[in-house]
């Protein structure tokens, strides 16, 4: 038997997850509008750690609290896709850097300006208060949870 239900009779925590889902597969939607098709919202637990600028696999490992092997794979399917390039330190000719390429910087300001734009959008439909309202008690319970420090040092990765 199958329970109708609407969102507004769900429980505030899986209002978040699918709210965050939907507006996540909206700003997916826009990417393939604008040929970043291939990268999935799952990519920016790598890429988040190479925004700064470039760094080790090992320290991406570490972020991601994963083995140096399963960090390895992941980006070498970004390098695959076009994402990621590695390339040797200029401090430590043993060293390799994993980078973000032309097309993985591209691909980072495109998702920035249409999480922006969704923004306004939702300013627009709901109202700039309610929408800084939504923002601000989601971010004061990521920060009751604890989770704060991992945005600060951007180490968010899903759930297990």
């Amino acid at each position: 038997m199958v329970v109708q239900c609407t969102p507004a009779d769900l429980d505030l925590s899986l209002v978040a997850v699918f709210a965050g889902w939907a507006m996540a597969d909206e700003v997916q939607r826009r990417m393939v509008a604008e040929r970043f098709g291939e990268l999935r919202f799952n990519d920016g637990v790598v890429i988040q750690h190479v925004v700064a600028g470039p760094v080790s696999i090992t320290a991406i490992a570490e972020r991601m609290g994963v083995s140096q092997q399963a960090a390895s794979k992941a980006v070498a399917d970004l390098e695959r896709r076009g994402v990621l390039t590695r390339r040797k330190s200029p401090e430590d000719a043993r060293a390799w850097l994993v980078h973000l390429t032309e097309y993985g910087e591209n691909a980072v300001r495109a998702a920035r300006v249409h999480r922006a734009d969704l923004d306004a959008e939702l300013a627009d439909d709901f109202g700039a208060d309610r929408v800084a309202a939504a923002r601000e008690v989601l971010a004061a319970v990521v920060t009751r949870f604890g989770a704060a420090d991992a945005v600060r040092h951007r180490r968010v990765r899903p759930a297990h």
